[in-house]
């Protein structure tokens, strides 16, 4: 996809990024500044006014257009993480065992690393079987404050 356009929004929880094509997001990331151009439609503030109001604890559910890409293990585990609500968490074990490949725990934890669109496909819910934190690709710290913004604390 080559016309993939990039807003930029400062929040005062954690400024980010909307990647999105044809009203759709397909890439979003948390990110402290943001040197390229930013081109902000009435499609990305809507999707911005989302993501700050989850911020503000006032949006527990995204109502969000997404196109999600990946392998098609990958959409398996992306779709799979859309099912885990707000609060909540899953194990990588509990994903692999969703998706039909009960022992494919570790290459949930490398589609959850490499999930385009943060945040809101919500990979930050996943934990690992003994409850501890496990890897976030913004760091565990950013997982944790995510976490304990959703009430729910390791």
């Amino acid at each position: 996809m080559d016309n993939i356009k990039y807003a930029f929004y400062e929040n005062s929880f954690n400024n980010f990024v909307v990647g999105y094509y044809d009203e759709k997001v397909v890439e979003f990331f948390l990110i402290d500044n943001y040197d390229k151009l930013s081109v902000k439609t009435k499609f990305s503030d809507y999707v911005a006014n989302q993501i700050d109001e989850y911020f503000k604890k006032k949006r527990t559910v995204f109502n969000i257009p997404l196109l999600i890409t990946g392998t098609v293990f990958q959409k398996k585990v992306y779709n799979a993480l859309l099912n885990i609500a707000y609060g909540q968490t899953k194990s990588y074990k509990e994903i692999a065992i969703e998706i039909d490949n009960p022992k494919a725990y570790r290459a949930v934890g490398m589609a959850n690393h490499n999930n385009p669109i943060a945040l809101i496909i919500p990979c930050h819910r996943v934990i690992a079987s003994s409850n501890k934190i496990g890897g976030y690709a913004y760091g565990l710290e950013m997982k944790n404050r995510l976490l304990n913004l959703e009430g729910f604390y390791l």
